[in-house]
Order: C-alpha cells, then structure tokens, then sequence
C-alpha cells in the first residue's frame, strides 16, 4: 500500500523563499551525506549561503564525495554534537545565521541548547512546528500543527501554536487562513477533552480577533472534505476547507503527515518557529525533496 509516487517541491516555497537570495544558514552537524547533499541543491537554488560546523575534515570529505567546492564558505571545525549546537546558537545569537538546519545530530541535543537562556534565542513566544504538506509542485498546501515538538500542550500553548502557523500562513500569501481545530468529533462533549479545549481555542481566537478563520471541533473528514460537511450540515467558513489544522496533540499531527508522505507521496516541509531564527529538524528517514522544501519554508519564517 505505499506509494512509489516521488515527492515534489512545491514551487510557492520556492519562489517566495528567493525573495531574500542567499540567506545566511548555520548547519550543525554537517558531516553527514544527506544534510551535505540538501544544502547543495539548496545553494543552486540561490535559497542559503552556508556555515558548516562540525568535523572539518568529514565535511570536507562527504563535499569531495559529491564534488562540491567548499572554498567560497566558512567551516568551523566542532569536536562533538554538543559543541556543534552550541557554536550554531552562539551564531544565530549573534546574527551570524538566519536559520539552523540540522545536520547528523539528535534533534533533542540541539533544541536543548537553542533553549538556554544564555542565547538569548527565545523571545516572547512558545516554539512549535509546523508541517507544509503538498502532493504536487503547484499543489494547495495544508498545514499540520503541531506534529513534532509540543507532545501534548495546554490551551494557552496551543494558542502561541496557533499564532504561529498563521503568522506563517500569512507570509506565503494567504491572507485569511482557515483553521479547523481536530478532534474527533464536530460536537463539544465532556467525554472527548480535545473537543472540549477546541471550542475553548475557537472562542479565544474570536475574542482576540486574531486574522484567521478559525473553528472547532471538527473530526478530519469534516475539515478537509467538502462532501463531507454538507452530509453532516456543517456550514461555516472552515468546514471542508480548511488551510490549517491545529491537531490536539503530537501523535495525531505526527500520523496525519506520515500518512500523507508515505500513501500520497506528499512533500513534508518540516520546521521550527517562534524562537528567533527557525530550525529545519528533518528526519533522516526523510526524501531529498522534502528537505529542501523545509530549508525553503525556513527561509520564509526568517524574512
């Protein structure tokens, strides 16, 4: 039942992404041949000029393997992942880098340091991840929030998750997102918690005139398919049509997008926002092409 479908980058990302040509990109832990590959095609698309840190020689070598000339930029030679991570926040503290993508090291150890207060990288609001999934190169994206670093967030966090996503949504065009909050039903009940924190969201989103239509619960089917709301005679500006979903907890997230990657053959552009430079943290399971759609997306947030 999987596909053998090839993801495709999807060219929104790309034309906005080179809006700023060349932005400055610290890649920690680069000694590894697929962070080394990504960030070659992404310099051909003229998306980041790159920082490397990790082992120098390795670096040099895996950039040798794929016949690439590392002269024109700068390598900083680190002794494990911890001092990797360290020299990546110290650069993106002192507005050496734009964004940080991560190389061949535990997303934990990197997140930890970028956390530190010493940095100074956290300003004001709750990190989150954000999925931007598309099955084509001109394909709609659909965004799934969070999926990959708030395992299980309270109300209060959910909102920064929500701000996030659309403050992101906005920067790719489109003006008034439409944001369905998953449960597994479109009614509030007590029996269902998610449903219950859904409506309280939708309530707080109004009251705080936030720019975003946005509306919960709402099972799956009710927020991506118009059929099945008008079955269900759901009507409102969200239901079958959504832009965004702003999932109850990290599993739900984290499913709905592998599911899409691995039967639909989507592009999962995968990265971290809210802090003061956005974190590309790809999976090493990950394609080629969701890779650079992930650095393209980050590129965005840091304009």
């Amino acid at each position: 039942m999987l596909t053998s479908k090839e993801a495709k980058i999807p060219n929104n990302l790309i034309s906005v992404a080179k809006k700023t040509p060349g932005m400055n990109a610290g890649i920690v832990c680069a000694d590894h041949e697929s962070s080394m590959e990504s960030a070659k095609k992404s310099v051909e698309l003229d998306l980041i000029k790159p920082v490397f840190i990790g082992d120098k020689n390795t670096i040099k070598d895996k950039a040798e393997q794929i016949k690439w000339d590392l002269n024109p930029y700068e390598i900083i030679h680190s002794s494990d992942d911890k001092e990797a991570a360290i020299t990546g926040a110290e650069l993106a503290r002192d507005n050496k880098i734009k964004i940080m993508i991560k190389g061949n090291l535990h997303t934990d150890v990197l997140m930890r340091t970028y956390l530190k207060k010493e940095f100074g990288l956290i300003e004001g609001k709750r990190l989150s991840h954000i999925w931007h999934m598309t099955l084509s190169e001109n394909d709609k994206p659909l965004f799934i929030t969070d999926g990959a670093l708030n395992v299980a967030p309270r109300v209060d966090v959910k909102m920064h998750i929500l701000k996030n996503v659309i403050d992101f949504a906005k920067r790719i065009n489109i003006s008034k997102p439409k944001v369905a909050i998953l449960s597994g039903t479109e009614d509030p009940i007590e029996s269902m918690p998610s449903s219950i924190e859904a409506k309280e969201i939708m309530e707080r989103a109004i009251k705080e005139n936030i720019e975003a239509y946005v509306h919960g619960p709402l099972a799956f089917d009710n927020a991506v398919s118009p059929q099945a709301a008008a079955i269900k005679n759901i009507s409102n500006e969200v239901a079958g049509q959504a832009d965004i979903l702003l999932v109850p907890n990290l599993e739900t997230g984290n499913s709905i997008s592998k599911i899409m990657v691995y039967f639909m053959g989507a592009c999962a552009a995968g990265f971290i926002v809210g802090g003061k430079v956005p974190v590309v943290v790809t999976s090493r399971a990950d394609s080629s092409s969701s890779r650079i759609a992930s650095i393209a997306a980050s590129v965005i947030a840091a304009q």
